[in-house]
């Protein structure tokens, strides 16, 4: 079997509706570095780019076999449809494309049934350029193992990169910037990442306009809150900062009337005297939560 057949091989059994010049590049590495396809030009003499090139002229073939085609979701040249993959879950497509990516706010509502509005954006988190950067060259180590990647880095493959996406199809993407990448589940079998119920919640409370609005968090917790407590709760009192539970203290405990002693403790983090409000998108009200030392800036 030549490498081009090899390389359509790795790439049908992928199972995910999109591949990046990325993922080929290191399939078409790793099947080199098995020994059957090693050639003069490319291994013993380490021509620099010879690598490259065979990565272009293989990834060309392919695309004139109709294995690989240009994204119809994705106009980038680096992102290709695969022969019998469909592109209809933007959310896949979104984290093929973003190793490091998975789905939040008001998608991820959507996703776990907390919201009958349907999305006409799709929401993901991704963390900031500096610390995605630091993943990529983790990711890539991890890739290609440690004795390969000076190989990989010295034939100028094609790096895992960033690419910035507006959008997918005819669905606006947008972008959060998060740190915070264990707030994830991956979904089995599938090319998905979507942040588990706990984080989901926690992001309502703090980027509530990415989650339908103040007034529909604040229905979603009343409605769906209960169900899902234990998960909210442990998750707010792992990595809720200051002000997301007093707000959480004040929508479970006064607002829905929950008792639960870690909620009891969170109070203990309230600063008396302070202008902290329950909706930061507003201004300041009179209406006032004792308790939690916090104004109701939304209509009840």
């Amino acid at each position: 079997m030549d490498i081009q057949k090899a390389t359509a091989l790795e790439i049908g059994n992928l199972n995910q509706p999109v591949v990046t010049l990325y993922q080929i590049s290191v399939i078409i590495f790793r099947l080199y570095k098995q020994g059957s396809y090693q050639n003069e030009k490319f291994w013993r003499l380490k021509k620099k780019n010879a690598a490259r090139s065979d990565c272009r002229r293989i990834v060309q073939q392919l695309l004139t076999r109709g294995v690989l085609s240009e994204s119809a979701s994705v106009r980038r040249t680096e992102v290709f449809s695969i022969l019998g993959m469909k592109e209809d879950s933007p959310n896949e497509v979104v984290c093929c494309i973003d190793p490091f990516a998975y789905i939040s706010h008001l998608s991820a509502m959507e996703w776990h049934g907390l919201t009958d509005r349907t999305a006409h954006t799709l929401f993901y988190s991704s963390p900031p350029t500096k610390a995605w950067r630091e993943f990529a060259r983790d990711k890539m180590v991890k890739d290609m193992g440690n004795e390969s990647i000076e190989e990989f880095l010295l034939q100028n493959l094609p790096r895992l990169k960033r690419i910035n996406l507006q959008k997918i199809g005819r669905l606006t993407v947008h972008r959060y910037l998060s740190e915070h990448l264990g707030a994830f589940t991956s979904i089995q079998n599938r090319c998905l990442r979507v942040s588990t119920i706990g984080r989901t919640f926690l992001d309502m409370l703090r980027e509530p306009d990415l989650c339908g609005g103040i007034y529909h968090v604040l229905d979603v917790f009343e409605e769906h809150g209960p169900r899902y407590r234990k998960l909210i709760v442990d998750e707010i009192d792992r990595h809720g900062n200051q002000i997301d539970k007093v707000r959480a203290g004040y929508i479970l405990a006064e607002r829905m009337e929950i008792d639960d002693p870690r909620i009891n403790k969170w109070k203990t983090v309230v600063q008396r005297g302070g202008s902290r409000r329950l909706y930061a998108g507003s201004p300041y009200s009179p209406e006032y939560s004792e308790d939690w030392c916090l104004s109701i800036n939304v209509e009840r």
